[in-house]
């Protein structure tokens, strides 16, 4: 086995256009890096600090950033503007029927103008965000007082910074490997990591001994589980008809249809993340308002959003429903059975056409089941410990290593995909 990760290694770095990708992908996450490290003006480094410590929101919207807001960066908002605009624009195909058509049934052309609405929603989007943060954070001393000309400057930078980051995104989807929302999302927490050790190293003392142990134990369960449930997977068998064309037999060959057991992968923790970020968001921003029904119902809302077992069972069914909506978007098993069909294929046993169909959504719904509660119960295990032992280190940990596990899986399997491309060429 070590062997074969050897020769692998060798073909990713012999050839050129891999070689070209991972560099491409590198310079990227370079140039991430450096914007994450420009903050806006007028910070209190102390407030900023004493606030991270004690706000579990604004520490998982820091991961969400990828660690651009810790230290107020340009590019505070992060990917949440544009996840957010993707996932209403996945949600109103379910209401009108022309934008599913256009995602669906018009190729790669309809996905790409389907993208461009998506961009469009995002500027918006930006503002609208940049406004709420930017006032929690005048309100909790974080940032100096500003004048309207002030506001409009800094929010038109974080919007900018939105905006530049979801480009970065969108490059490294097309000329690199993965999916580029979840690569800096991973590079925002792998960042962190030196950080994060260094600070336990000095402050270590032996009475957190016990926190340590907690810690990596469910580091190690959540790493084992997400690997068991994404390498999971269900074959479907598949034979192909025998044709015969002039004087030679086609066909009749058996292979095999592979179901995961999570076909979304990390996208519904994503997607999770931003929904419970985006109204605490606004909350926060409008419980600052004196007196009204608005403020009233933003008190609730915050009020609710820091109760532990109310959020995390919020995160849970969030993350459970977002696993079943990902892969009906992704997968449609009406469609895998048209083609099996066109291709002289059939499962052994069942009918070619609807009952194919039908057959597939029934082996998809009980797959997804699986994935999706134990994403939603990886998700929540930390939220469960902090409830109960006040450690919120390891709210944001587990949330952290969830995404990081998922997304580095993802990543070798699409280098080992061009991997076999390149030794079949």
């Amino acid at each position: 086995m070590i062997s074969e990760f050897f020769r692998q290694l060798k073909i990713v770095f012999l050839d050129g256009d891999l070689r070209k990708k991972i560099l491409f992908i590198l310079g990227i996450l370079v140039v991430f890096r450096v914007g994450a490290a420009l903050p806006i003006p007028g910070i209190d480094i102390g407030r900023l600090q004493t606030l991270f410590a004690n706000n579990q929101f604004l520490g998982l919207l820091n991961i969400f950033s990828g660690g651009t807001l810790d230290n107020m960066s340009i590019m505070m908002l992060g990917l949440s503007p544009y996840i957010t605009a993707s996932i209403v624009m996945q949600l109103l195909t379910l209401i009108f029927p022309p934008l599913k058509e256009l995602y669906h049934e018009e190729g790669e052309a309809g996905r790409q103008k389907f993208n461009q609405y998506s961009r469009l929603l995002t500027l918006p989007l930006a503002i609208l965000q940049g406004f709420g943060l930017l006032t929690l954070l005048i309100r909790q001393g974080v940032i100096m007082p500003l004048d309207p000309f002030g506001y409009i400057v800094n929010i038109s930078i974080v919007a900018a910074g939105a905006l530049f980051l979801m480009w970065l995104g969108e490059l490294i989807s097309e000329y690199g490997i993965g999916n580029g929302a979840s690569v800096l999302i991973f590079a925002g927490i792998v960042a962190s990591v030196p950080a994060v050790i260094g600070q336990t190293t000095f402050t270590y003392e032996a009475s957190q001994l016990p926190i340590i142990i907690a810690f990596i134990l469910i580091s190690l369960i959540t790493v084992g589980g997400v690997v068991l449930i994404n390498e999971g997977q269900r074959p479907i068998p598949v034979s192909y008809a025998k044709q015969i064309r002039g004087m030679k037999m086609y066909g009749g060959i058996a292979t095999y249809l592979p179901l995961r057991v999570n076909q979304a992968g990390v996208i519904p923790i994503i997607f999770a993340i931003s929904i419970l970020i985006f109204p605490q968001m606004i909350a926060n921003f409008l419980a600052g308002i004196s007196g009204g029904i608005l403020s009233a119902i933003a008190n609730f809302v915050v009020g609710v959003m820091n109760n532990p077992w109310i959020y995390a069972l919020l995160y849970f069914t969030l993350v459970f429903l977002f696993t079943y909506f990902y892969t009906a978007v992704t997968f449609d098993p009406e469609a895998i059975s048209k083609n099996l069909q066109k291709q002289g294929a059939f499962i052994p046993g069942i009918r070619p056409g609807n009952s194919t169909a039908e057959y597939l959504y029934k082996i998809l719904n009980r797959l997804t089941l699986i994935g999706a509660l134990f994403l939603g119960l990886i998700a929540v295990l930390p939220l469960g410990i902090r409830a109960i032992t006040g450690l919120a280190a390891l709210t944001i940990g587990g949330t952290a290593i969830l995404i990081v596990v998922s997304v580095i899986l993802d990543t070798i399997k699409k280098i080992q995909a061009q991997i076999s491309m390149r030794e079949y060429q």
